[in-house]
């Protein structure tokens, strides 16, 4: 009987102290929290990392894409066929949590970040949550992959704004609709920046969310449609990164020179990837489960091939 409370005394300190031991070894692994000002990744693709430490400590991550690069060429993610699609009752979303790594790697990408917001989804602990890699989600919004309807936009529910790539230029579109030729397409959930300008859906929402630091991803095209920014936001991390609000991510792409921007998902989905010679590597530092560095599975993904930087 004492060897038996002896053991159940040891299986409930391991439980307690896990947790702890993962949170720290993951805490010292993030990036310095140094600046990196507008470094070649591939071709056309420039990534710069920001720090702030006011009003509080974040760190930011801008990709500068040049959609007209040779060679460079987005990807949404595409259908799963082994998407369990009875489990939710419908046949248009045929999506499964992968994580943005997974994804990059699976297709052979240079970069990657997360796109649209996902349901169902669950975060209890970093063993309680849903979506696992490989179950089922429903997206949100419009989703498109080489041409193909992924996740079609729905027609019960107010428009989103949708992210449409054509051949070399995208537009950002309020209305959640695409033209013909689109081949790739994620959506989002609230418009940033119309004609250089704050929304109006943008400026209701600062009524209550104005205050609430977050973890962004944005993504944000210049006036022409060539150029797109992707701007990632660490937060949920006190005393490293703590995020952005609403209002200070939108300044910063108009900073940019942005001319229509979108929020896609974000908090603790939101990651980005890129291919190294050691396989995919996170550049910045995404929580899951309350673990710094632990990646989250998400329901879609936003990729990139590009030809490597010539020497």
């Amino acid at each position: 009987m004492s060897r038996w409370r002896h053991l159940k005394t040891g299986l409930l300190w391991f439980a307690f102290l896990l947790p702890i031991a993962l949170h720290g070894s993951t805490v010292w692994r993030r990036p310095h929290l140094t600046e990196i000002n507008r470094q070649p990744l591939f071709q056309g693709i420039i990534y710069s990392r920001r720090t702030r430490e006011q009003p509080r400590p974040n760190i930011i991550h801008i990709i500068d894409i040049d959609l007209t690069t040779a060679g460079l060429r987005p990807l949404v993610t595409p259908v799963n066929p082994q998407a369990d699609l009875k489990k939710y009752g419908t046949k248009s979303h045929r999506a499964v949590g992968q994580k943005t790594s997974a994804f990059l790697q699976t297709h052979g990408l240079q970069l990657a970040v997360n796109a649209n917001f996902f349901s169902p989804f669950k975060e209890v602990t970093l063993w309680n949550y849903y979506p696992r890699p490989g179950e089922p989600v429903n997206l949100m919004g419009l989703s498109m992959s080489n041409g193909n309807v992924v996740a079609p936009a729905n027609p019960d529910q107010p428009p989103v704004p949708t992210l449409c790539f054509m051949n070399q230029r995208a537009v950002i579109n309020a209305d959640g609709t695409c033209e013909d030729n689109t081949q790739q397409a994620v959506a989002g959930n609230l418009m940033l920046l119309e004609n250089g300008q704050i929304t109006t859906q943008l400026q209701d929402r600062l009524q209550y969310e104005g205050k609430k630091p977050y973890s962004f991803t944005v993504a944000a095209l210049d006036a022409t449609g060539a150029r797109l920014w992707l701007v990632l936001v660490d937060g949920k991390q006190p005393f490293y990164s703590e995020g952005l609000t609403v209002g200070e991510v939108t300044a910063l792409v108009q900073e940019l020179g942005a001319d229509t921007a979108l929020r896609l998902d974000g908090g603790g989905s939101t990651t980005l990837a890129v291919s190294s010679p050691r396989g995919p590597t996170l550049l910045n530092t995404p929580i899951h489960g309350k673990i710094p560095g632990q990646e989250r599975p998400v329901g879609n993904h936003l990729g990139f091939f590009a030809d490597p930087i010539e020497p």
